[in-house]
């Protein structure tokens, strides 16, 4: 790494967006929106990051504890 070069005004590549799974590093392929009415108001999105293949598992888990809203692809809606 240099540190010497990181500080001259070239700006760095951002970081690509990973799946919220724990462990999971694939890209992130979608945005599962969800709130938490105990203590967000209604219109508030949080926005957890998918891959393909845990896209199912996380919709799950979020449904079950009704905090589920919508699924986007990435790239469309709500980033906050």
């Amino acid at each position: 790494m240099d540190l010497l070069g990181s500080l001259g005004g070239a700006e760095a590549a951002p970081a690509p967006v990973q799946c919220s799974r724990k462990g999971c590093r694939q890209p992130a392929e979608f945005q599962l929106l969800w709130n938490n009415p105990k203590i967000h108001t209604p219109e508030r999105r949080k926005i957890w990051l998918a891959c393909q293949e845990h896209r199912g598992w996380l919709e799950t888990y979020l449904k079950e504890r009704l905090l589920y809203k919508e699924t986007l692809p990435m790239g469309e809606g709500a980033n906050q």
